[in-house]
């Protein structure tokens, strides 16, 4: 299937481009806390809506993360992007991988934020259950939602991240793409890349916690840091969001 231009919204007029990439959960408006923040005269922020999400919900697809860098790659071309940031966060960072492998001379740098390694996720099966069925079950993405920020925000929150992810995500799209996002291991392609790379951790987050960042992207990446927020969870544009910002431009400008 052909590249796709994704919906997107571009924010600032800077000189940097940063194309930025919603989690599983979300769309582009996911990362609403952080935007009246980010420095517009520096940097031009590309927030885009995958292939089941957002205004892209009816667009069919593949629903894999090499189609999602493949639309990323069509949106930048059609933005004249020549070269160009990434930040990914969750399955978003397993999607810009793929994008850096695809295009390796067009990325300056990568932040991930509590991003999915280049192994993929290992599940077992009572987690995959879960993760499974929350396509179908509302309560199951509440439930993981819950977890993930460490079983400590308020219902009011779990009930609107639900709420929002049920709202602006195709069933099908979300339920399909689970399994590459998950599945996928490319960390034999991207072990020794030099690209400057950022992983932002929570302390919360009980899945893709910051062990698990030094365990996997801190040992492929040659040039990574890792930065642990101690109030955040998986959500970091949500938890810390000034905090956030102040660190991906730190190191956007470095």
């Amino acid at each position: 299937m052909a590249a796709h231009v994704l919906p997107h919204d571009r924010v600032g007029n800077g000189d940097h481009a940063v194309l930025v990439v919603h989690g599983w959960f979300g769309d582009r408006t996911s990362f609403a806390p952080v935007r009246a923040h980010l420095n517009r005269s520096a940097h031009s922020y590309v927030f885009v809506d995958l292939r089941g999400y957002g205004e892209a919900v009816d667009v069919a697809g593949e629903n894999t993360v090499g189609e999602a860098a493949d639309d990323l790659l069509a949106t930048a071309d059609s933005l004249g992007l020549e070269r160009f940031s990434l930040v990914g966060h969750s399955m978003g960072g397993m999607i810009a991988q793929h994008v850096l492998l695809k295009a390796p001379d067009r990325v300056r740098r990568l932040v991930g934020i509590s991003p999915v390694p280049a192994s993929g996720v290992p599940f077992d099966e009572q987690t995959w259950e879960l993760f499974a069925g929350a396509a179908e079950r509302p309560q199951n993405r509440r439930a993981i939602i819950d977890s993930t920020s460490g079983n400590r925000l308020p219902d009011t929150w779990l009930d609107a991240m639900t709420r929002r992810s049920v709202e602006h995500t195709d069933t099908r799209a979300f339920r399909r793409i689970l399994d590459s996002w998950s599945g996928t291991d490319i960390h034999q392609e991207v072990e020794g890349n030099p690209t400057p790379v950022l992983v932002c951790a929570g302390a919360h987050d009980k899945s893709l916690t910051p062990e698990v960042m030094k365990a996997t992207w801190l040992q492929w990446y040659p040039n990574a840091e890792l930065e642990v927020y101690a109030d955040a969870g998986h959500y970091a544009p949500d938890e810390v969001p000034l905090a956030l910002v102040a660190r991906i431009e730190a190191f956007l400008a470095s």
